[in-house]
This record gives C-alpha cells, structure tokens and sequence, in this order.
C-alpha cells in the first residue's frame, strides 16, 4: 500500500500564522503538524508516502523529510497549484500509485489512542475495500457526516449538511483499493468547486465496497485548521506526553521500532537533537529503557 499526506491549501482561516508558511509546519507542542499525520502512516506500515503541498511551501517539506532514507521512508512529492479539493489527491498522484491501494491523510489532522495501531493494520489488509474512520463531534455541520439507518448501518454520507443526520464525522484519513484512481476521475467540482471526498466515498458506499471504523472512548482525533483547535492540541500533546512520559509522533521511534532503521542510525539521529527533549527520549528508546 502506497500514501499520501495532503498538506496543500492556504490556512486562511489561520492567518497571520500562515501568511508565510504552511499550516502543517507549525509547531503542535514540540513538532510541526506534518509529523502526526506522518506518523499515521508509518503507524499502518506504509514506506511509500507522497507529500502533496503547494508549488510554495513544497521545498520546506522536502527540506524537513527529505528523502525519507533517515526515517527508512522512500518519499516522493508534487504540487498541488490550487486547493481543488481533497479527492485531486489521486489525480495528482495517479502515478505514483500505480495499481497499488492508498491511504490517504490530510496534514492537519492528529489521531490519538489505545489500540489504534492495530486498527490501521486491519485497513491495511481490507484488501479490496475502503476504509474511513468515523468520530462523533458536536459541529457536525463542519465535516462529512454519517447517515444510519434504524440499523446502524451506513446509508450515506454528505459533505457540510445544514441539517446533518447524525453527529458522526468523518475523519481525514481514508484507506481505499485501487478503483479510487478511476473514481477520482469520474467525480465534477461540487458547488464549493472542489473535488470531494465524500462523492468518493459515495461511489464506494453504492458499490457495498465501505466500511467505517468508528473511534469511540480512549480515541482522540483533531484537525488544527483554526488557532483555537491549534491551541488545544498543543494542550492535548503537552499534557499526554508529561504525564505518561511517552513521545506522540516520534518518527525516528516509529521508524525504530518497525525495524526500518538500526539501533546506531537511531543513536546518530539523536546527535542532532541532542539539546532538546526530543533527543533525550530517542536516546532512551535507544537505550531499551521503554518497555512498551
């Protein structure tokens, strides 16, 4: 399986923050945006990962990730020209998937949990299907929302209701087959003149071909797209990682720990955050002191 971090669009709704940079490079605690969807991805065993982002901010990426050899990633990545939607993700990267399933994340979105590595595997091996992940919310109106029936079975899916069905969103993280290459390019601009998701994930509802991973109590998903949801996510992380002693989207760790990397590429690594608390902790998963 193929993946690809979407970290276009402008962050308007973030200015002055983003006026010079991307949303996804700001700083969620100790680490910028791009390392919690990163670490999803690598969380699912997943190597092969494009990062799509505008023709301005794509040099900054490729200057934090680079290659992705350091992480035992093999990173690619394109231009988006112009915020057309989420599902002109797979336009874009038709190529790079080839005949192979994706997963796809959006760049601002953080997912937290108990338990969640071993759901992102079983989307992995739902082998010619799709996967979303759904999440209650109180401002469905906000997101793609659910629709059940008296059997809490999917009916469907609609993009930013004025009157939402239900309050369960979906998340931005999708795991799909390889027919979502074909159905990308099947789907019009909707009224907001974008590509949807949803209209994606509607091809594959009609097709019995979706299935939801709903993430109940313990789990935490948040996107940081307005200052106030930056905000609690860097209250989120501070407060998880000091009182449970533990790094969230450590990528050297993940890497470590999936045995991309060795014990002495990890050691080198930690050289250059020898200053920060970061580095400390590499050290010590170096070290075996974490017996998680």
């Amino acid at each position: 399986m193929k993946g690809i971090v979407l970290a276009g669009g402008s962050g308007t709704r973030l200015y002055p923050l983003t006026v010079a940079t991307s949303k996804q490079l700001l700083p969620v605690y100790d680490k910028p945006v791009i390392f919690y969807s990163l670490s999803i991805l690598m969380l699912s065993g997943i190597r092969d990962i494009l990062i799509i982002s505008t023709p301005h901010d794509l040099p900054q990426y490729e200057k934090l990730l680079g290659t992705g050899e350091a992480l035992g990633l093999r990173l690619s990545y394109a231009e988006q020209a112009s915020p057309d939607g989420i599902a002109q993700a797979f336009l874009i990267g038709e190529d790079f998937i080839g005949s192979d399933s994706v997963a796809l994340i959006l760049g601002d979105n953080i997912f937290y949990g108990n338990g969640l590595k071993s759901l992102l595997k079983k989307a992995v091996n739902n082998t010619n299907r799709a996967t979303i992940f759904g999440y209650y919310v109180e401002d469905p109106e906000r997101f793609g929302v659910i629709e059940f029936d008296e059997h809490d079975k999917v009916i469907s899916i609609e993009e930013k209701p004025k009157s939402p069905k239900s309050n369960y969103a979906v998340t931005g993280l999708y795991f799909y087959d390889n027919r979502v290459v074909q159905y990308a390019k099947q789907i019009t601009p909707s009224a907001r003149g974008e590509l949807e998701i949803t209209d994606i994930n509607q091809h594959y509802l009609a097709a019995s071909a979706l299935d939801v991973t709903f993430l109940g109590r313990g789990f935490a998903w948040m996107d940081v797209g307005t200052v106030e949801t930056l905000i609690a996510a860097n209250n989120f992380v501070k407060i998880i990682e000091d009182r449970q002693n533990i790094k969230i989207a450590a990528l050297e760790e993940i890497a470590y720990k999936n045995k991309w990397i060795t014990k002495d590429a990890l050691i080198e690594i930690t050289k250059k955050y020898n200053k920060t608390a970061y580095g400390k902790h590499l050290m010590k998963v170096a070290e075996g002191k974490f017996k998680y």
